[in-house]
């Protein structure tokens, strides 16, 4: 599944170009994260999230997410960028038309969220997370 959808080549982690299947490697629920700065409900929810994703993550790898930028300019993305704990595809990278297209993304703040398998396990999980946060998580790993 993630050589499917990411390929071989390398995405970005904040210890440098990693392989994806690599980088997802473990991770119980995959997460595409769809979002760019000047969108004020992405600002809203990527603290959040990044606030989630390190408590979830603390003892063992239970998500793995990755950051698909709408970001006009690469100085909106780097700093956009810097305020997340996960991977991402880099700026303007040619791997993010066809994932949009196959989860059908057509707005941001979108959270697809996935099994290792690829079968999707929820479309936009942006509302629940900010609702249940963690307990959010505990449902999808239990579907």
């Amino acid at each position: 599944m993630v050589e499917e959808l990411f390929g071989t080549t390398p995405v970005t982690s904040k210890a440098g170009p990693v392989n994806p299947k690599d980088a997802f490697k473990g991770a119980k629920l995959i997460c595409i994260y769809f979002s760019m700065h000047n969108c004020p409900p992405c600002r809203q929810f990527t603290p959040v999230f990044a606030e989630l994703y390190k408590e979830i993550n603390e003892s063992e790898k239970v998500i793995e997410v990755i950051f698909l930028s709408g970001d006009k300019t690469q100085e909106e993305y780097d700093e956009y960028y810097g305020e997340m704990p996960w991977l991402a595809l880099p700026k303007g990278d040619a791997r993010l038309p066809p994932i949009a297209k196959k989860f059908e993304v057509r707005g941001v703040p979108r959270l697809i969220i996935l099994k290792p398998d690829g079968s999707v396990v929820e479309q936009n999980g942006v509302q629940k997370i900010l609702m249940e946060g963690p307990g959010a998580i505990e449902e999808y790993l239990s579907k």
